[in-house]
This record gives C-alpha cells, sequence and structure tokens, in this order.
C-alpha cells in the first residue's frame, strides 16, 4: 500500500497558459467574506468585523477569547482563510452579558476592526455565503489573447471543483497522518487535528472521482444515475451511507474508489455522513484586466471552492 499521494489532477481547460508571481505581496491576494445576511444589532454574540493581513484566523479568533476572557469555543467563525494574503471576516463571540471589552484593543500593524455589532447565533463552518477574491498575477508570461479567450472559456463552464492543495498539507502531509490514524490505528487526541485529517481524506477521494470524470470528459455532463443538486452534477464526500447514485454514476464511483477500501470502511466509523460536492466550482462576476504585465483577477466563490482550482486552469505560478 503506498504512502506517497500524488497532487497532480488533470486540467479540463488544457495545459497552463503560462508562468507568474503569486502572492509575491500581501496585497495581491484579496479576500472578501460575505456573510449573505444582516446583523440585526441584538443577541448573545458579539460580531467582529475584522481585516487581518498576513494572520492566521485560528491565531486570531484565540486573540479575540483573550481579549474577551471567554474560552476559545466560545468564539465563532466561517471558515480559515489564507494567511498569506489581505482577508477581512467576521467572528462571532458568545458574550451574553457583562461590560464588553475595548474590542479597539485588537488592532495592530496587521489587525484592523472594521466594526462591532450583535446578533443571535453563533458563527459556524460554512455559514457564510461566498468569498470574493482580487487576484494579483505578477510578470505572466503568456499570450494576452490566449489568456483572454481562457477566462472568456472559465466564466462561461466553470472550472473543476477540486479540493486545493493546501487542503492536504506541505507534501500530503495530512493525507499520511490520515493513513495513520485510519489504517494504523494511531490515536490523534488533538480535536481539530484529528478533523482536519479526516477531511484531508475524504477531500482526496472526491478529487479522484473527479479526475476520472474529467479524464472521461463527463465532469460537467450527468450520466445515468447521477445526482445533481442546484443544477450540477454531484461526486461523494465520504462517510456512513450508502452511494446515492445508481446505474452507471454508481459503476463509476465504485471503480475509483475501490483501491480505497482501507480509507472507505474506517471513514464509516468516524461519525462522518456521506455527503455530496459539487463536481464544477462556477465563479460569479468573473473580471479581469491587464496592469502591463501583470493581470488582476476578481470573482466570487460560494463555500467551500477554491481560488487555486481556476488558477490551475489559466496558468501555473510561482
Amino acid at each position: 500500500m503506498t504512502t506517497t499521494y500524488s497532487l497532480e489532477f488533470p486540467r479540463a481547460h488544457g495545459e497552463p497558459l503560462g508562468k507568474a508571481g503569486f502572492r509575491e505581496q500581501l496585497e495581491d491576494f484579496y479576500v472578501n467574506e460575505d456573510l449573505g445576511f444582516t446583523c440585526d444589532g441584538s443577541g448573545e454574540h458579539v460580531y467582529l468585523h475584522v481585516e487581518k493581513r498576513g494572520d492566521n484566523t485560528e491565531w486570531l479568533a484565540r486573540s479575540i477569547a483573550r481579549l474577551a476572557g471567554v474560552e476559545p469555543r466560545d468564539v465563532g467563525y466561517c471558515g480559515l482563510k489564507d494567511r498569506h494574503g489581505v482577508t477581512r471576516q467576521w467572528f462571532s463571540v458568545y458574550f451574553p452579558k457583562g461590560d464588553e471589552p475595548d474590542w479597539q484593543a485588537l488592532n495592530s500593524e496587521t489587525v484592523t476592526l472594521l466594526e462591532a455589532t450583535r446578533h443571535k447565533q453563533k458563527l459556524r463552518r460554512g455559514q457564510h455565503r461566498s468569498n470574493g477574491f482580487v487576484i494579483v498575477l505578477r510578470n505572466l508570461s503568456a499570450d494576452k489573447t490566449a489568456v483572454d479567450a481562457r477566462l472568456q472559456l472559465i466564466a462561461a463552464q466553470g472550472v473543476p471543483n477540486y479540493f486545493g492543495e493546501q487542503r492536504f498539507g506541505i507534501g500530503g502531509g495530512n493525507l499520511e497522518a490520515a493513513n495513520r490514524m485510519l489504517v494504523e490505528g494511531i490515536k490523534v487526541k488533538n480535536r481539530h487535528k484529528r478533523s482536519l485529517y479526516l477531511s484531508s481524506a475524504r477531500s482526496y477521494l472526491f478529487n479522484q472521482v473527479l479526475a476520472k470524470r474529467i479524464e472521461q470528459g463527463l465532469w460537467r455532463t450527468s450520466i445515468e444515475g447521477d445526482i445533481e443538486e442546484g443544477g450540477c452534477v454531484t461526486g461523494p464526500l465520504w462517510g456512513r451511507g450508502r452511494l446515492a447514485t445508481s446505474a452507471e454514476a454508481k459503476a463509476l464511483e465504485e471503480t475509483v474508489l475501490a483501491p480505497w477500501q482501507h480509507w472507505l470502511e474506517p471513514l464509516e466509523f468516524t461519525g462522518l455522513k456521506q455527503e455530496r460536492r459539487a463536481l464544477v466550482n462556477m465563479p460569479e462576476a468573473l473580471n479581469w484586466h491587464w496592469q502591463g504585465e501583470h493581470l488582476q483577477l476578481s470573482f466570487s466563490l460560494g463555500v467551500g471552492a477554491y481560488a487555486t482550482s481556476l488558477l490551475r486552469e489559466l496558468i501555473e505560478w510561482e
């Protein structure tokens, strides 16, 4: 049984058109979280809208907990945002009564508090509507006409909804850890790490199914027995339960996943339920313009979609 996990997956729109510098500066990667709802100004939870530069989401959540004098579990957020960039996201703090701290104390050279308000419920993972991105690709060595045409194709058809490489850790390290946990039975006491490793494993299995559909030209096309959500064909996120697909679609998924029985069976006993995920990542409001040899992209992606899955269909980055 191999312990080397390839993170090279087939592309849908052809080979990369060139190379570019990616995230050379913090401002080259900007993310703005859209909750999809408006805080009502009252409730037991304080909502903090924060801009961070080069900081880790979990680190900032712990800093908020210390300032509020609460347990880290009392601080909620919708997702982990990239450290290497400028990001705006929301945090919730369970603070039903008492004098609130001076939230402005969060401000530093890398953190700016934009707004503090209240709402009735804690923020949960994946609760937001979308993330808006502004990305600068520097010194792009590619034919501009070809790049424009590829982006027009992406805007019309979307890109494969792969889980990005960051999900799997440096060099696939999270997958190695998942294998030790699932196959070798090594206990992982840290709840966050355990969840991370399990998510990495089921994400990798999803990518395998999606890769096969791309190879067969079926990543946007429904076949007999497919399950669609919101008009989009889906693939499996493994867990307890049976495959929801049938006929041709079920046979395809079973064939792809057959070599991974050593992961499938233990994943069914982790408490995770089998779910489905769209095969297509369709960016909203995709726009771009050239700044000399640099290319600026702006677009919005739904929950769980990776900006790097779009970029890999366009260029290679350094």
